[in-house]
């Protein structure tokens, strides 16, 4: 009876109480957070190629 009600719930608040965003809004979104995932991933990228070389000259001064 519960599981029932809480569904009701659940499905009158997802219909008549969420505001959905547009398809121009969902786009818009969309591009900020495939930007975002880019100039994120480049730091890593830049971040991983820097240690990788200083680590390689360090472990040269020893071998």
């Amino acid at each position: 009876m519960k599981l029932k009600l809480y569904l009701q719930e659940a499905y009158d608040e997802l219909v008549h109480k969420v505001t959905w965003p547009t398809w121009k809004e969902l786009q818009s979104s969309a591009i900020v957070v495939m930007v975002a995932s880019l100039i994120i991933s480049l730091l890593i990228f830049v971040v991983d190629l820097g240690l990788r070389n200083t680590m390689n000259f360090i472990y040269g001064l020893f071998y």
